[in-house]
């Protein structure tokens, strides 16, 4: 019922005399009647017993429900607290070596003892549970990722806290945001929340091998090759770590570092691209044996690391065919420094009245020549443009004025932040995204999107370069608050 089950599914595998194939791990034990029913292995007035049974305990649940002053309870109180019976006693059937012997077990014993077994072996899974996030705490990696730290520090606590054994065990009870690498998402209740805890306390164990620094880097090198912020997007660490590392050794490098450098993508490269397709399976399998050897791991951290290998091998043959080997390799390569022009910085900005008269004096020149000369040499922050591009200090053509008196770098940063949400997912270059004709909230935005598609191609080039060059999570608060 945990992480021994990594390639595991709603049904099991076919033997002996009842199907298999048609016992579904969230409804075992109606699937077991049904499937003992048909199979000979019980009768019609058994069924009925046993039936019967069930509507005892849920009468007794129902009771303790409501404390015994009501006997009016909602149906969809009713099914919750029924679904809940079914879920311990599911636990306890499961748990037996066959199916054969749990019917046998529904035959010849009582269903209450059942029930309660299973209530026994439920809250044995919670306690396990608790356990297992005191470990996690205690693991826990040290990266600005959203999903990552609200999933640790505030939704899994919540289902620790609000879980019931006896009336909810199986709901989940709270909202798990941060995807693993592998997950089985078949399991309900406290099963898939152990299930969940072991696999993110395995990620977290391996992702601790290495250097704070180069995890780090590769999160900022990934949300550039990306081009999304890495801090609020849905991504699994540990797979990001899992294949830079397959792809370090790959190359001749170290089974403990992460980094890629530009030499070592080369020859990745190279191999790729020469290699049957077949053949690439094989050398990344190869690669992990090796990794796997020399980072000395158990066998649960083994077996998780060869389920985790199929999507690299995956991306990578598709990579390989279509020329886009950049995009899943993630190398280091050196970055022009941004443009001192502009400023990230909360210390450059102007205070509240220093930018009000600057506007107010902006708006008083006539000449459109004279305002943009104003602006370059007043201006500093970006935090400080932004709120002058939003105010009505500029009309019409006085915005492409500025626009084109601003380098490259200035107009990455602005278009950085305007087409933040195409970056993510609609087109894969500048010229792209132009075309797009999208609509635009703000004034200044629709009009630097006419700026720059009256530009030429290699000047469009330029700015995507730039682009290119600036990493998402300084333009964070821009972008959010834009889009």
């Amino acid at each position: 019922m945990g992480s021994e089950h990594l390639k595991g599914g709603s049904e099991l595998t076919v033997r002996c005399g009842i199907r298999k194939s048609r016992l579904h791990r969230n409804q075992y034990t109606i699937s077991l009647l049904n499937e003992g029913l048909q199979a000979g292995l019980l009768t019609s007035p058994e069924m009925a017993r046993i039936q019967h049974a069930f509507m005892q305990i849920l009468q007794e649940q129902i009771g303790k429900f409501t404390r015994g002053e009501s006997t009016s309870v909602s149906t969809e109180t009713v099914e919750s607290i029924l679904s809940s019976i079914m879920y311990a006693t599911d636990a306890y059937l499961f748990s037996l070596v066959t199916p054969e012997k749990a019917i046998l077990y529904l035959k010849t014993i009582d269903v209450r003892h059942i029930y309660e077994r299973g209530v026994k072996k439920v809250s044995q899974c919670f306690e396990e549970a608790k356990q297992l996030y005191k470990e996690i705490k205690r693991t826990k990696l040290e990266v600005p990722v959203d999903a990552y730290n609200l999933t640790i520090d505030e939704s899994l606590p919540i289902f620790l806290r609000k879980y019931g054994i006896v009336f909810d065990a199986h709901n989940t009870m709270a909202s798990i945001d941060y995807p693993l690498a592998i997950d089985d998402m078949q399991l309900q209740g406290v099963f898939y929340m152990k299930q969940y805890l072991e696999r993110l306390k395995l990620e977290n164990d391996f992702c601790a091998r290495f250097d704070r620094q180069e995890l780090l880097e590769l999160l900022t090198l990934y949300g550039r090759e990306c081009r999304f912020n890495y801090r609020i997007e849905l991504f699994n660490i540990f797979e990001l770590v899992f294949h830079q590392a397959i792809f370090s050794i790959g190359s001749g490098g170290a089974a403990d570092t992460i980094t890629i450098s530009e030499s070592q993508y080369n020859r990745l490269e190279q191999k790729f691209i020469s290699l049957p397709i077949p053949q690439i399976r094989s050398f990344l399998s190869a690669a992990a044996d090796k990794l796997q050897q020399e980072l000395s791991v158990h066998s649960q951290m083994k077996e998780y690391m060869e389920a985790s290998l199929e999507p690299l091998v995956q991306r990578v043959e598709n990579a390989a065919k279509h020329n886009s080997l950049r995009a899943v390799i993630l190398t280091q390569r050196e970055a022009s420094a941004i443009s001192p022009v502009i400023s990230f910085s909360e210390e450059d900005r102007m205070s509240d009245i220093e930018l009000r008269r600057l506007m107010h004096e902006i708006m008083a020149v006539e000449r459109k020549e004279d305002k943009v000369k104003l602006i370059l040499a007043s201006f500093h922050s970006l935090h400080d443009y932004l709120d002058m591009l939003e105010s009505d200090s500029l009309y019409g053509d006085e915005f492409d004025a500025l626009f084109h008196a601003f380098g490259d770098m200035e107009l990455a940063v602005l278009a950085k932040i305007v087409f933040y949400e195409e970056l993510r997912s609609e087109a894969p270059d500048l010229p792209s995204i132009l075309h797009l004709g999208n609509e635009y909230p703000m004034e200044w935005q629709m009009q630097f999107v006419r700026c720059l598609q009256g530009m030429n191609r290699g000047r469009l080039q330029a700015i995507e370069e730039a682009m290119d060059q600036i990493d998402y999570e300084q333009l964070n608060e821009y972008a959010v608050n834009l889009n």
